[in-house]
């Protein structure tokens, strides 16, 4: 008898020895892979157990949350959730999460390490924080510009505070309301398959998300090289660019919109956008110098996070000659996004530093505690500063006597660079408008904001779409905005 309770007991050792082991193994081994599991619906369950913090603009909250007495219980709502969409992104229990609701997730759901005091303590004590705030530098005022200057047209508007590298305004249009897409069901993915399958995507970021041709507003970066490089050392002084001109190695002649652009100047070319002229100038510059100044201004950065992810503005590394004439004035293969474009304008208003921009100013706790902090940082040295002075005073020849005279404003110091990008196959494509800016009130010791606009205006007849025309009373309102005390 006693020889079979020994065994008995050896084997209920034995098992009692395994059963802890495949504990250790589920809860040490294998937490990780078990919390991923699509099937574990404790994390949904946990995650969305508590109200998501918020995402503030202009001090007041765009975002909130609504018991929705279901089991997976808070949904987000959204304020003015068109006006606001390129900046916060979604919150979906659905489809995830977008921009700022996803690069801030941590904050905002509670789960960061930064909201509480002792490292660890939710790990340890099984707890959760409650969600946290995202504080943005969107100016509402700004935003509202700009969304209503776009009036439902494709496009998208952008805004930068040149001395810090702050976004002041971020738009997209058409929009959509975010909330569409917040809680499960039938109704959420109707809404889903209504926006994703829409041809005039309103999902789609246009701001920093898609890339444009940018046409005649990149001759500023065109310009800047030229001068920094020392093939134009005399903005007053003539090119000695033939027209017509004859794109290098090709029978093909570039035109002009602009009269008088035979030998004209820089400040004349710009002013009245001389496609020639900064065509001429690119091929004398050359591909490598070419590339070391858009790279200065972050073009085919693949890297640039503000916090979200910003698609690359592109510049070729390698092209033939004609190529370069062509890509010197916008076109060929050049793209950029709208925020690469501010970017560009505010590194002129600068002074030639160009800031890096940032969207989330700091993030807080519940209470309002700041827990994260961005500062302003330097992105590079975009041009010389008097480099940056000289195409300041181009730029406001642009709007006083040139093609920019809608943007300008009374009593501030206007700097624009209109243009109008060719697209489509042969070029048959409705134009883009484009215009690029910045403004300094009279009083004030350095420009408030730079802007970069662009209007797709798909409906628009063809000989309508001019930057000068479409884009840039649009960045005139935002500019005001900015001023307006």
């Amino acid at each position: 008898m006693i020889p079979c309770i020994r065994r008995a007991a050896a084997l209920c050792l034995l098992l009692l020895v395994a059963l802890l082991i495949n504990a250790a193994r589920l809860q040490i081994l294998q937490s990780t892979s078990l919390d991923k599991n699509p099937a574990n619906r404790r994390l949904a369950i946990g995650r969305y157990d508590e109200p998501r913090g918020n995402i503030l603009v202009g001090g007041r909250p765009v975002t909130g949350s609504k018991d929705s007495g279901q089991q997976l219980r808070y949904e987000r709502t959204y304020t003015e959730g068109a006006l606001y969409a390129p900046v916060t992104g979604y919150a979906s229990q659905t489809y995830g999460t977008t921009l700022i609701e996803n690069a801030q997730d941590g904050i905002l759901s509670g789960r960061s390490s930064l909201l509480t005091a002792i490292p660890l303590w939710n790990d340890l004590s099984r707890t959760q924080q409650p969600g946290g705030n995202v504080v943005t530098t969107i100016k509402p005022a700004m935003q509202r510009a700009a969304f209503s200057g776009l009036a439902g047209k494709r496009g998208a508007v952008a805004a930068i505070e040149p001395s810090t590298g702050r976004i002041l305004a971020l738009v997209s249009s058409p929009s959509y309301d975010p909330g569409l897409l917040s809680g499960t069901g039938r109704p959420v993915a109707d809404a889903w398959t209504m926006l994703t399958g829409s041809g005039i995507q309103p999902m789609l970021n246009r701001a920093i998300r898609q890339t444009y041709p940018p046409g005649s507003a990149f001759k500023i970066v065109t310009a800047a090289a030229a001068l920094d490089t020392g093939v134009v050392r005399d903005v007053d002084a003539p090119t000695g660019t033939p027209d017509p001109y004859v794109l290098p190695g090709t029978a093909t002649t570039l035109p002009n919109a602009a009269t008088g652009c035979g030998n004209a100047s820089l400040a004349y070319a710009i002013q009245w956008s001389c496609n020639t002229v900064m065509a001429h100038l690119g091929v004398k510059i050359g591909l490598h110098g070419m590339l070391d100044t858009v790279g200065k201004f972050g073009f085919n950065d693949r890297g640039l996070r503000i916090p979200s992810g910003v698609a690359p503005s592109n510049f070729d590394r390698r092209m033939t000659i004609d190529q370069v004439a062509l890509s010197s004035i916008g076109q060929f293969d050049t793209t950029a996004t709208p925020l690469q474009m501010a970017m560009v304008s505010a590194a002129v208003a600068n002074g030639g530093e160009l800031k890096l921009p940032y969207l989330v100013d700091r993030g807080t706790t519940s209470d309002g505690d700041t827990v994260s902090q961005n500062n302003p940082r330097s992105y590079s040295q975009a041009m010389s500063p008097s480099t940056a002075q000289k195409l300041q005073r181009l730029m406001v020849e642009v709007v006083d006597e040139g093609t920019g005279g809608k943007a300008a404003i009374g009593g501030a110091r206007v700097g624009g660079k209109t243009g109008t990008a060719q697209h489509g196959i042969g070029n048959a494509g409705t134009p883009y408008a484009w215009f690029i800016s910045w403004a300094q009130a009279d009083d004030a010791p350095q420009p408030a904001v730079a802007v970069a606009v662009v209007v797709e205006d798909a409906e628009a007849r063809r000989n309508d779409v001019s930057g000068g025309g479409s884009a840039a009373p649009i960045a005139r309102a935002v500019m005001a905005a900015a001023l307006r005390r």
